[in-house]
């Protein structure tokens, strides 16, 4: 499994060194002509990426200390996003430490008049210590270059102006954004203002449902006997229901007519 790891690491590498060769093949056979062209070398400015910068490392320093190597034109470093800083700043806080941090910066790109010294500068340099010195305070840092191939500085000034670009853009977008938030909250406070203004007018109608269930017969006889001499109605009617009960009863028993049937006949005869 070992072995085979390896091979295929060996073979991802492969087209990447092979495309770095292809690259330097080209361009020492492009300085060829030129030389053979004429007498006079036509100087081509270099650029070196620094992918690594330790903190308070500021661009007269690299200048410093690569001008001992060849000449050194523009110095270009990207600072580091307003948030980190930002969020370094709450960490330092809320370790109650007491610093003012400074601007850092991620990456770095430096062109040197001649593309052969930077390509110099960048195979000798990589991986080394930043500081000679012993007290140097980047002694413990390594340099991080890379030689950048056909790649000049409008390259990095266009590509520039695009971060820029998309930054703008993305900074816009969150402002509608936030400002789009605000207009909908500010309308749901308007309108439940409104509504609660409608709420407390006494010249508006109810509106609210309102519902009503039927007394039962347990509270009807409650309101009943509530009522002036509403209790001895209410005796008086449970003694007649007795009464009533007693009398069917009785009638069932005996054989005789109910006592309603009986009143009924009485009736008719009184009125043939």
């Amino acid at each position: 499994m070992e072995r085979e790891e390896s091979e295929k690491a060996a073979t991802e590498q492969e087209p990447l060194e092979g495309t770095d060769q292809d690259l330097d093949a080209e361009e020492e056979q492009e300085e060829s002509e030129e030389a053979a062209c004429g007498s006079k070398k036509r100087v081509v400015p270099g650029i070196v990426y620094l992918g690594h910068i330790p903190p308070r490392f500021r661009p007269l320093h690299v200048r410093n200390l690569l001008s001992a190597y060849g000449e050194v034109g523009r110095v270009f470093f990207q600072a580091e996003d307003r948030f980190v800083r930002r969020k370094k700043k709450a960490a330092a806080a809320a370790g109650g430490k007491k610093r003012s941090y400074s601007k850092d910066y991620t990456e770095g790109w430096v062109e040197f008049r001649d593309k052969r010294v930077a390509k110099r500068v960048a195979a000798s340099l990589h991986n080394t210590p930043m500081g000679a010195r012993r007290r140097s305070p980047f002694r413990y840092d390594l340099w991080n270059l890379k030689y950048l191939h056909r790649f000049t500085w409008s390259h990095l000034s266009e590509h520039l102006a695009f971060e820029r670009q998309v930054r703008r853009q993305r900074l816009r977008v969150e402002v509608a954004q936030a400002k789009r938030e605000t207009d909908f909250y500010l309308q749901s406070v308007e309108r439940g203002q409104r509504f609660l203004a409608a709420d407390a007018d006494p010249a508006r109608p109810d509106g609210s449902w309102t519902f009503a269930q039927r007394p039962t017969e347990q509270e009807l006889r409650a309101r009943k006997s509530a009522r002036p001499g509403g209790r001895e109605r209410a005796r008086l009617a449970t003694v007649q229901d007795k009464a009533r009960s007693n009398k069917g009863l009785l009638a069932r028993i005996f054989g005789a007519p109910p006592p309603s049937e009986s009143m009924e006949g009485t009736s008719l005869v009184g009125d043939s």
